[in-house]
């Protein structure tokens, strides 16, 4: 078995070191995990996967306000989905997600995330969606389109029925907005 053990615990429950590991896993994974993409996975819900004490995979729920069709909508925004290097294709990023899954099914209206080409089919295979309209971002200067992430949003509709081929806006963040 990939996972000797999977928590799901919310950052403020999470030691220091324990937040520590799970840095230094996405830092590992991710070539360009910075300071911004970590605070992006941080005051929400972490799934992390286990062996031997040491995080092998890590997702994370944090809330966010989505609005489409002019109503905002309590997002489950997904980040931070990873899985080390030498655990990959043997079941860990399906349990971090099953989690993730979870979470949002019992707390939100809509799922959401960004994804890159090659976990596509770990969110499609789990009935995420791809997002087919325009996308775009709050930002402190009006609503701004966002078409560098056109064709790479996924949504979980939750408690909403959606028209995938509408615009959907995202809240401002610093750093990358979807």
């Amino acid at each position: 078995m990939a996972v000797t053990e999977l928590r799901v615990a919310h950052t403020a429950d999470l030691a220091p070191d324990t937040l520590a590991a799970v840095r230094a896993l996405l830092k590992g994974v991710f070539d360009d995990f910075d300071d911004t993409g970590w605070a992006h996975s941080l005051g929400g819900m972490h799934v992390i996967a286990l062996a031997d004490g040491a995080p092998i995979g890590h997702a994370s729920v944090v809330q966010r306000q989505l609005l489409y069709q002019g109503r905002a909508l309590r997002t489950g925004y997904v980040e931070g989905v990873a899985v080390r290097a030498d655990r990959r294709r043997r079941g860990v990023g399906d349990a971090l997600m099953a989690s993730v899954d979870r979470i949002v099914r019992g707390g939100y209206e809509l799922g959401a995330l960004s994804s890159s080409a090659v976990a596509v089919p770990l969110y499609t295979g789990r009935g995420w969606q791809l997002w087919q309209g325009k996308s775009s971002a709050m930002t402190p200067n009006g609503v701004r389109p966002t078409e560098d992430d056109d064709g790479g949003i996924y949504v979980l509709p939750v408690s909403v029925e959606l028209d995938l081929s509408a615009e959907l806006t995202c809240d401002w963040r610093d750093g990358e907005v979807w």
